[in-house]
């Protein structure tokens, strides 16, 4: 027989199984089993029915990582509405873009991203505003509690759905122009979530801590597998290294993922407060992803934290887990050389097809050497882009057929093991959040003392990689721009998220060109990261 493969299924099997079991340890100090989680999930599905919410509609959810978005997310797909989750980071303008190509009918915001929102009410369609605080909420917006408390849980009727129906939009950071709405199905969620599971070695007793904002393609799809599991998840509001500790200790946490960043951050702590015990009961786990985290910093989580590590690669169009560095039967504990293989992005995980390609869409050989694009085919690799069809065709088809093209540029070893050398887009991996290094390039060619600009990524011990541009300034004279290096940076803070902003600023008399006058960044990546093991955020 054939069943549906249908994301409320992880909600259902936690309460038909662990109905009394501890849930979700919220932010605000209260605990819920899943019983409790289901019925505060079941009362929001009615009262988003009561407003007219239905199947097929976008519901978008701006929260930080706390149990109002877990409960926002399956009262959303539990009507067969689109769970649009938004980053909390964005601008104003950025929210009017993502819900309006959206088209979002109701948002459920957290009170201290909510005026964002405000600010842009009158130009999006979304007709449905609800807070987790309404009290300190600026505007008319509904609040979250008392809708709950309004609720009937059982007037509210699922919708029959169907494993290959759109179920949630996460949308991609606009590394090259708009951002663009990557359509996840109830299929491929589901098929990524256990594919997760195996790789992460979830189980029923883990206790998951969220350092990894909900939504990043879903938490990387732990919303719906620590759920299924049956296992507890630990809310956050941020990650600030001296909660995170404490918390791991005090809630036995035996899992937890995060970008390098969240590493150091880790590890400095440890450095400045006398190397305090770095877990609770529970032997603990952790997963990160992004820039590679230097080898430095494993030996630290590993030796010193005594976690075990894993570095897996993704994007948001593919689930977001491709490849692991997890191989045990390639590391050889007792050898300080596992340092260097779990640095590498890894191996296909189950189900997943990846191959390291030339222009002509061969494979390169296994030397190590040889650079190509990496592309995926797998069943947890996205329906494609919200309407956008040529570039979603474009996506899959550019070099070979049927493959996600990934845009990154890799070596491949004689086990398949990839690693990622550079960028065919010009992204910038900061903290584990991508960054388009031609939108920082647009707004700087708006200040009046630039007359060139090219960023680039450049290495930083606590970011991984952070924007730095290259200016010829108005005045042709490096040495007398006149604008400060300080201007500069203010000048992107004031226009764009902060994480965007550029860091470091060089004043040049030129920049490196071909030919035709097309900028060579690939010259100016090369004098940031000559000292580097890697070029591109893997120092």
């Amino acid at each position: 027989m054939q069943k549906p493969l249908l994301v409320t299924d992880f909600l259902d099997r936690a309460r038909r199984h662990y109905g009394d079991q501890e849930a979700v340890v919220a932010t605000t100090g209260e605990r819920y089993t899943y019983d409790e989680f289901g019925e505060r999930a079941d009362r929001l599905s009615a009262a988003l029915a009561e407003r007219g919410i239905e199947k097929g509609d976008r519901v978008a959810v701006l929260d930080p990582n706390t149990h109002y978005h877990l409960e926002s997310a399956y009262g959303i797909m539990q009507l067969g509405a689109v769970h649009t989750p938004l980053n909390y980071r964005l601008t104003p303008e950025d929210y009017e873009y993502i819900l309006s190509d959206a088209g979002v009918d109701a948002i459920v915001a957290d009170y201290a991203y909510a005026e964002k929102i405000e600010e842009v009410r009158d130009d999006v369609p979304t007709e449905v505003f609800v807070s987790n605080d309404a009290d300190q909420t600026e505007g008319d917006w509904e609040e979250f509690e008392d809708l709950l408390a309004d609720a009937d849980p059982e007037s509210y009727e699922r919708p029959e759905m169907a494993e290959d129906e759109v179920i949630t939009i996460n949308y991609t950071s606009g590394t090259t122009g708009d951002p663009k709405g990557v359509m996840r199905t109830h299929r491929t969620e589901t098929l990524h979530a256990y594919i997760l599971s195996v790789h992460h070695e979830l189980y029923d007793d883990d206790v998951y801590l969220w350092t990894l904002p909900m939504f990043h393609v879903n938490g990387w799809g732990h919303i719906y597998a620590i759920t299924g599991m049956g296992a507890k998840h630990v809310c956050t509001r941020g990650v600030d290294a001296a909660e995170v500790v404490e918390t791991i200790r005090s809630e036995d946490v035996s899992f937890l993922c995060g970008a390098p960043t969240v590493l150091n951050m880790l590890a400095d702590y440890y450095e400045e407060n006398d190397r305090p015990d770095m877990s609770g009961d529970n032997d603990v786990r952790v997963t990160t992803a992004g820039s590679a985290p230097p080898e430095a910093t494993i030996r630290t989580v590993e030796d010193e934290f005594g976690w075990y590590l894993k570095h897996l690669y993704g994007l948001t169009e593919t689930g977001p887990l491709v490849t692991i560095s997890d191989a045990r039967r390639l590391l050889d504990e007792d050898d300080d050389s596992r340092f260097k293989l779990k640095k590498r992005q890894g191996m296909g995980v189950l189900g997943t097809e990846v191959a390291v390609v030339d222009d002509d869409g061969e494979e390169v050989p296994r030397d190590d050497s040889t650079l190509g694009e990496i592309v995926v085919r797998g069943n947890q690799v996205m329906d494609g882009y919200w309407n956008k069809p040529d570039e979603t065709e474009r996506a899959f088809n550019a070099k070979r057929e049927g493959w996600f093209h990934t845009g990154d540029l890799a070596v491949v070893d004689d086990h398949g093991m990839v690693s990622i050398q550079d960028r065919k887009k010009d992204i910038i991996v900061s903290g584990g959040e991508n960054i388009s290094s031609i939108e920082i390039e647009d707004t700087l060619f708006d200040h009046d003392d630039v007359a060139e600009v090219a960023v680039v990524p450049a290495p930083s011990e606590q970011w991984g990689e952070t924007p730095k541009a290259f200016v010829v300034p108005a005045s042709g004279d490096p040495d007398e721009p006149g604008v400060t290096e300080q201007e500069i940076r203010e000048f992107t803070k004031e226009r764009m998220a902060s994480y965007k902003a550029v860091h470091r600023v060089e004043f040049v008399a030129e920049l490196p060109q071909t030919a035709t006058g097309k900028i060579q960044k690939y010259e100016l990546r090369q004098r940031e990261w000559d000292d580097e093991e890697r070029m591109v955020g893997e120092g």
